[in-house]
């Protein structure tokens, strides 16, 4: 197998590995960089906030493991899955 084969083989492999796209815009996280900057329950704004910060690995958000992050802005689990439903979390 020459060099170029493989090359176009790895290039289809990583295509088809790629993260499928959201078909509807509006339910695509909103991942602004001010969200993605934020370590910290105490700088979630919104219960999106938290759960876009939960779900991108900040496990702390939800120390007592009840399912629902920084409760300060979050109020109820079903507040929470619904949102983790609308971005996909």
């Amino acid at each position: 197998m020459t060099r170029l084969p493989r090359l176009a083989l790895l290039a289809v492999a990583a295509l088809l590995a790629a993260p499928p796209s959201y078909a509807d815009p509006a339910a695509e996280p909103d991942l602004t960089p001010l969200v993605l900057a934020q370590r910290t329950c105490g700088d979630a704004r919104s219960c999106r906030d938290a759960v876009i910060l939960w779900c991108n690995g900040y496990r702390r958000a939800d120390g007592d493991n009840d399912g629902i992050p920084c409760e300060r802005v979050c109020r109820s689990r079903a507040q929470v899955n619904e949102i983790r439903a609308q971005i996909g979390c």
